[in-house]
């Protein structure tokens, strides 16, 4: 009697002790929470729209996962109200926004320093330099400004430095590391990117709408995930070409590609590449601050030195137009920042070029087009061979050569004979011939 009672007394036991076991393991197998993240979003260059809505949206992207922000800074200015544009959007951020102008050698000046001013912290690398804070536009030089703009500028940066909590005073200067830091200008000094995440962890931080304690190391048991950032290849691309330099040189070879092609039959690689340049250069010019008659006198001078090599080289049309070329190119860009603006050894290069360019290649390139317009004349009537389809245009075997040429009934497949009616420009027009 006593192993049924002792069986029972423990069944009882166990049934007691059930209940509180599984909800204790449910809490146990709940779902962890993600690790905190922290995303480095690289700013170069001028700040400009493809820029600006590049860093727009690295810090969109953060929001919706809650990330940190750090924005890796090497900035010299700001295009009109880029800088004061970024800047409120950083200040209004609903995640912590960390700047550090690195590495050694970097430098945050003009809007671009005053874009950065609006964030929590503003840290730099031992090396790098911060300011002068004028001008805010980089399309006109401190030098050039009216007392009433420079005190509206100077009163845009101090509002935002400011805001910001930090010292007001207006960078009329570059000033390095060293002295940023002890004039409390910059938070903190950190060589490298884990260095700087290593002094941020724990740190507490406003942001809108209440504070946050920034999680930027590794710990046990909390990972941190860093990831790394840069412009996408299509801003990349419209944000390299809205410099003047790059403008310039865009504009010029891209003049030179369409001229060259109008001396060669057909359109080919010289052509698209001229096309293509000339539609960035008109992009750049949309961004870029410019004096227009500038822009006009570049491209009347290159008019005016290809106009002489239709004429038959009459000399003063070439000195006319070398002229026009550097009077323009000197005042499209004048009075821009210096970190922006046309380097004088690209004038000087430019400008020979174009003289050689004209002068040179382009009359050996017409006298070669003669030749060629010549030989042509001799083919009227001959019979020829499709060695590529004639839809409508395509190549053409006569006389031991292959010329560009065109149908005129129709497609024409490859392998038939044809017969050269006649000369367009450089470009044989052909009937099909029929099979005998």
């Amino acid at each position: 009697m006593k192993r049924p009672a002792s069986l029972a007394i423990l069944l009882l036991a166990l049934l007691a002790f059930a209940p509180s076991a599984t909800p204790a393991r449910a809490k146990v197998e709940g779902p962890a929470p993600p690790p905190p993240t922290v995303d480095v979003v690289k700013v170069e260059g001028v700040i400009d729209p493809a820029l600006s809505a590049y860093v727009r949206g690295s810090i969109e992207s953060s929001e919706s996962t809650g990330a940190t922000v750090i924005l890796q800074v090497d900035a010299r200015g700001a295009y009109g109200d880029q800088g004061i544009g970024l800047a409120r959007f950083i200040s209004r951020a609903s995640v912590p926004v960390v700047a550090w102008i690195g590495p050694s050698g970097a430098r945050a000046s003009g809007g671009a320093l005053l874009a950065i001013e609006a964030s929590l912290l503003l840290t730099m690398a031992p090396g790098a330099g911060i300011g002068p804070a004028l001008p805010l536009d980089s399309g006109t030089a401190a030098s050039r400004l009216s007392p009433a703009e420079r005190r509206a500028q100077e009163e845009s940066f101090a509002t935002v430095a400011g805001a910001a909590g930090r010292d007001r005073t207006i960078l009329r200067q570059a000033v390095p590391a060293g002295p940023a830091l002890d004039s409390h200008l910059v938070a903190m000094a950190s060589p490298t990117i884990p260095d700087l995440l290593r002094k941020l962890d724990g740190r507490s931080v406003p942001v809108s709408g209440g504070s946050a304690t920034l999680a930027t190391l590794n710990r046990p048991g909390r990972p941190v995930d860093v990831s790394f950032h840069e412009i996408g290849p299509v801003r990349r691309v419209l944000h390299g070409v809205s410099t003047p330099a790059a403008v310039y040189v865009l504009l010029v070879l891209g003049v030179w590609g369409v001229a060259f092609e109008l001396t060669q039959p057909g359109f080919g690689v010289a052509g698209i590449a001229g096309a293509v340049a000339l539609a960035l250069a008109g992009y750049g010019l949309s961004v870029v601050p410019v004096h227009w008659v500038g822009v006009v006198l570049i491209l009347g001078g290159m008019a005016l030195q290809g106009l002489d090599v239709l004429l038959r080289r009459l000399a003063w049309l070439t000195g006319l137009g070398s002229a026009a070329f550097v009077v323009g190119s000197v005042l499209a860009w004048r009075g821009t920042a210096p970190p922006v603006g046309l380097p004088p050894w690209l004038l000087i290069v430019a400008s020979v070029g174009a003289l050689l360019f004209f002068g040179f290649g382009l009359t050996v390139a017409m006298r070669a087009r003669e030749r060629i317009q010549s030989a042509q004349v001799g083919l009227v009537g001959l019979v020829g061979e499709v060695r590529t389809d004639l839809a409508p245009e395509g190549g053409v075997y006569v006389k031991g050569s292959l010329w560009r040429a065109r149908s005129m009934n129709g497609p024409i497949p490859k392998g038939r004979r044809v017969r050269v009616r006649g000369i367009d420009g450089l470009i044989l027009r052909v009937q099909e011939e029929p099979d005998v």
